[in-house]
């Protein structure tokens, strides 16, 4: 399990410093891991087996196997509650007539493993656009001042060279701070964009595949209706097209057991719940977002619970001096500075544009 899984251990790599959140970092770590490895476990044969084995008389097994692959395989809607009056069949398959009995072709669990892992490469695309236009100014910025043993004449020096920084750059950052926040309003746009295709690709089965799992458990037995049955069938029929000794074709019914459905019904309820937790986050960090674009006296309180250590008068004149882009910023850096180090900066930064009339 390990040599599957080891690929994607480069990925939890945590970074020396922050430029970002831990919602951001919900869509560019956990769920391209999740993702990920869960493309890596779809094509895994020697935990799944065969993805598809089939039989049908007169037809070589791989034949089969090689045929109902490629040409998908389908089940009878109809019949998908496996039951024959009295009689419990396997769901969804049984004899059934051209044109009469309605036929659903499964065709998706070819592309699972693709899928899955071109939905982890757009949930990291808003990571890629923040790093390339962040460009390593933050990590620039804090320096060794993420050390809490620094030499007293570094960390003066650095410091000096911060408080230089926000007073000629004041007012000069906002355009930085945009890009952030578009970046983040791309996260909210993507996993929600992800669950319509999910849906399209399963055939609209998946906007209510989780909440129709959960009804399913509280069902009594004689009742229930699998959807995951319905979604990923376990056993499916095949009709394979033949030459007869006549020359005339002759249609054959092959049945297909899918062991790789197993784990893709697993799958695909997880990430359910999954991208409807990440959308739940997502849109209430926007909501988050626009208070702090909108409210300054917001951005105190936040600046103030991050700087907890300095006097409020001093971080309450660096609010008011400061516009988005030097605000944010300055609580980025305070969430890779050392508390006691940063709690001087504010000090000396308040100080510092307190005592300068215009910049």
């Amino acid at each position: 399990m390990f040599d599957v899984f080891g690929s994607v251990k480069g990925l939890l790599k945590i970074d020396s410093v922050c430029i970002d959140n831990n919602i951001f970092r919900l869509h560019y770590k956990a769920t391209v891991i999740i993702l990920v490895a869960f493309s890596l476990l779809v094509t895994s044969r020697q935990y799944i087996g065969d993805p598809i084995d089939c039989i049908v008389d007169d037809v070589p097994l791989n034949i089969m196997d090689t045929y109902c692959w490629i040409y998908s395989t389908f089940t009878l809607p109809n019949h998908v509650n496996g039951r024959v009056g009295k009689d419990v069949v396997q769901p969804g398959v049984r004899s059934h007539v051209d044109g009469e009995d309605e036929v659903k072709y499964h065709k998706y669990y070819q592309w699972v493993c693709f899928v899955l892992f071109f939905q982890a490469m757009f949930f990291y695309l808003p990571r890629y656009m923040w790093k390339t236009w962040e460009g390593g100014r933050i990590k620039m910025l804090v320096l060794d001042l993420n050390c809490p043993i620094i030499s007293e004449e570094c960390k003066t020096d650095r410091k000096k060279l911060l408080i230089d920084y926000f007073a000629t750059n004041l007012h000069t950052q906002n355009f930085y701070a945009i890009r952030f926040f578009l970046c983040e309003f791309l996260n909210f746009v993507n996993v929600i964009a992800q669950i319509f295709f999910m849906d399209y690709f399963l055939d609209g089965e998946f906007s209510t595949y989780g909440s129709d799992v959960l009804k399913f458990t509280e069902m009594e037995p004689e009742d229930r209706d699998d959807p995951m049955a319905r979604v990923f069938p376990k056993v499916t029929k095949c009709t394979f097209h033949k030459y007869g000794p006549s020359g005339s074709i002759q249609k054959l019914d092959g049945l297909c057991v899918l062991p790789l459905n197993i784990v893709n019904e697993k799958i695909y309820v997880f990430l359910w719940f999954w991208f409807l937790f990440v959308a739940v986050l997502s849109g209430l960090n926007l909501v988050y977002r626009t208070a702090v674009v909108v409210m300054p006296k917001f951005r105190l309180l936040l600046l103030r619970a991050r700087s907890r250590l300095a006097p409020q008068d001093e971080v309450e004149t660096i609010t008011k001096k400061c516009q988005i882009g030097d605000w944010f910023v300055l609580y980025q850096l305070g969430k890779n500075i050392d508390p006691l180090i940063f709690k001087e900066l504010v000090s000396d930064l308040a100080k510092k544009l307190d005592g300068k009339e215009s910049v």
